[in-house]
């Protein structure tokens, strides 16, 4: 326990419960009913505040429709359950509140509930609480919000570095495991201590943006956040709520936007957190047809009560809110929209119309995405889901979902079977390199290599790839350049960027040291420079959404398996060429066709010596000559470097001196 909780638990001198004070308006009430408030976290768990006649303390309230008896317990009255009684509210709302005269910040507390049933009689955790004792401890921790941000000039300019057409360039890491310190790298780093490093290292790649796994407080550290228990707090593993915000708050002073992952999907099975709550199913469903994850062994909400679908939008406007997130990226999406997701025959209850759709829930999501965009348009939602459902990335009144993107799962699998055979067998596979074109355009796409591909048996990105040290080594530089040129915004698990060797262990740091050898920090000299390009050039992120921006050069060469293709950008002359030789054999001579005559410079090539490559190039560029090929009047001779992609970038011509008379 922190020496602030300790103090405000200490400090207090508690005075008998009232309940004439409430925060909640008719209003209020009314939203909450309809299932549309969006702001409950001011409402709803424990607020520091002052009654009306001045007197402070702690305003307290919960929803437990189902209860007999609610109390609150803490350090501040021995856990007794008897002395601090709560008042259900007179209008059907099932809302008990009270409000605790000198109970200030840092008193650790629980609502003891009674059911109605008769059966249940237990100490449960605020789901509005916004901190949480360290885990294995489970109390919710009274606490004020209050912060003074310092990211003002980022977020009066956030909106165009969210905007589709920016380059975004996503660096996901896991909090705990990043960086760890101590003699036995045992210890976390606090939020505070990960900013300047986290900070600088994003800025010095040039990443755009990070992603959180959930940081959302959750009793199990090997669940890596996904099973959440407290929606409107960030983990204590690593310091305050205003711990968390300064981290917000630095990285956005340095250029840098956070994403979070958030789990509206399920919840875990722990007596504190929300299943069970009042002794009925409130959060989840009733019938484990619909309401129990057979996966993942949790509950799912029940996406179709008014209350419930609140709580959920309110803590995904929360976190945008009070802590500035730029980007929410929702988890498990298509476990949402299927009521058969992973289950079999006879397991799953059909929709009123006898579908596998989740009315409910596809509801809720629309409402959710229409809700953040008008409260926040400066910021994006992402999804994550897997499968072919239509137009997850197009605004509700056209049919859609409302997200602003989604993560392409499809692109990531073909690429990684495809990146993972021996080059001598590639050409027989070369449509899993060219396929992602044919919907690269259906929806808005983040392009992953993501924390799921790491771990679990799956190995890391580099020992997926097949050969010597020097060809997976190659095989990866080729892979991430694949993903940089390639339509769509770019996401790159920690540890990626350097050649991991291991696969991801939530329980420890990653192997920086490796990062000492050259042929690693050659992989994260090279993901800078790319990041810097796909920064600097249109061409590779103003269309990424737009099938204007690409144009193929030759997707049908799989005897030599190579890939060339054209991206443009709204200029003239943003037009940048890639060029991809899938196999360990250089290719001279090799040439395509360009749709502009003039100088190639060669900006990027992943066979650079500086990248731990061969150093087989270009020399720099080349100019075009008047020999038609690939459909167009001029064409190029290249040579491609095994294993290795080039880019191309047409340079625009110096302007013509102007002829005129000379003054006198």
């Amino acid at each position: 326990m922190s020496t602030e909780v300790q103090q405000g638990a200490a400090g207090a001198a508690i005075g008998n419960i009232r309940h004439d004070v409430t925060l909640l308006t008719d209003y209020d009430i009314y939203l909450f009913k309809q299932g549309s408030h969006s702001r409950l976290f001011e409402k709803l768990g424990a607020h520091v505040t002052e009654s009306p006649d001045k007197e402070k303390g702690t305003h307290f309230a919960v929803w437990a429709p189902n209860a007999r008896r609610v109390s609150v317990v803490g350090d501040f009255n021995s856990w007794d359950n008897g002395r601090h009684g709560l008042k259900v509210r007179g209008d059907e709302t099932g809302i008990w509140e009270g409000f605790i005269p000198g109970l200030a910040q840092g008193t650790m507390y629980k609502f003891h509930i009674d059911s109605n049933t008769g059966k249940y009689s237990v100490n449960k955790g605020d789901p509005f609480a916004v901190y949480w004792e360290q885990p294995p401890a489970t109390s919710p921790i009274v606490w004020d919000l209050d912060y003074k941000w310092n990211d003002k000039e980022w977020m009066k300019t956030r909106k165009d570095k969210n905007s589709l057409s920016a380059p975004m360039s996503i660096y996901e890491i896991h909090l705990g495991s990043w960086r760890r310190k101590g003699d036995e790298g045992q210890e976390f780093l606090s939020y505070r201590e990960l900013a300047p490093e986290l900070a600088s290292y994003c800025k010095g790649l040039g990443f755009t943006h990070v992603e959180f796994l959930p940081v959302m407080e959750h009793p199990f550290g090997g669940s890596w956040g996904y099973q959440s228990v407290g929606y409107f707090a960030p983990t204590s593993r690593f310091g305050t709520p205003q711990d968390f915000m300064y981290l917000i708050d630095y990285l956005h002073q340095n250029d840098v936007g956070v994403i979070l992952d958030w789990v509206p999907s399920h919840f875990p099975s722990d007596e504190h957190g929300l299943v069970y709550y009042d002794g009925t199913c409130l959060y989840e469903h009733a019938d484990p047809k619909k309401g129990f994850h057979p996966d993942w062994k949790s509950y799912i909400f029940n996406y179709g009560r008014n209350e419930v679908r609140a709580f959920l939008l309110s803590s995904a406007i929360f976190w945008l809110d009070r802590y500035h997130a730029d980007a929410i990226r929702v988890d498990a999406v298509a476990s949402m929209l299927y009521l058969d997701y992973s289950r079999k025959e006879g397991e799953w209850i059909p929709n009123k119309h006898g579908g596998r759709e989740n009315l409910e829930a596809i509801d809720f999501l629309k409402c959710m995405n229409e809700e953040i965009y008008k409260s926040f348009p400066d910021v994006q939602t992402i999804a994550e889901e897997s499968t072919a459902w239509p137009m997850v990335s197009r605004p509700a009144y056209v049919g859609g979902l409302g997200f602003g993107m989604k993560w392409n799962m499809g692109w990531m699998h073909d690429t990684l079977v495809y990146m993972s055979k021996d080059p001598v067998y590639r050409k027989y596979h070369h449509s899993e390199l060219t396929f992602s074109m044919l919907y690269a355009f259906t929806e808005n796409y983040v392009l992953p290599l993501s924390h799921d591909e790491v771990v679990h048996g799956k190995n890391s990105l580099v020992n997926k790839m097949p050969g010597d040290d020097w060809r997976r080594l190659a095989n990866l530089r080729l892979l991430l350049s694949y993903q940089f040129s390639h339509p769509g915004k770019k996401l790159l698990f920690m540890g990626g960027e350097f050649a991991q060797f291991v696969e991801w262990n939530h329980d420890r740091s990653l192997n920086w040291e490796l990062t000492q050898w050259e042929r690693h920090n050659g992989i994260q000299l090279m993901v800078g420079d790319l990041n810097r390009i796909y920064r600097k050039e249109a061409a590779l992120y103003y269309y990424d959404f737009d099938p204007k921006g690409f144009e193929w050069i030759d997707c049908n060469d799989w005897e030599q398996s190579i890939l060339g293709f054209i991206r443009k950008g709204p200029g003239e002359y943003d037009r940048m060429l890639v060029a991809l030789n899938f196999t360990p054999e250089p290719r001279k001579g090799y040439r395509v066709g360009v749709p502009v005559a003039g100088f190639w410079e060669e900006i990027f090539n992943s066979d650079a010596k500086e990248y731990g490559g061969s150093g087989i190039g270009n020399s720099g560029g080349m100019e075009t000559e008047e020999r038609a090929w690939h459909g167009h009047d001029q064409s190029l001779t290249l040579t491609l470097p095994p294993l290795g992609a080039v880019l191309f970038k047409v340079k625009k011509p110096a302007p013509k001196p102007v002829v005129g008379l000379m003054p006198e």
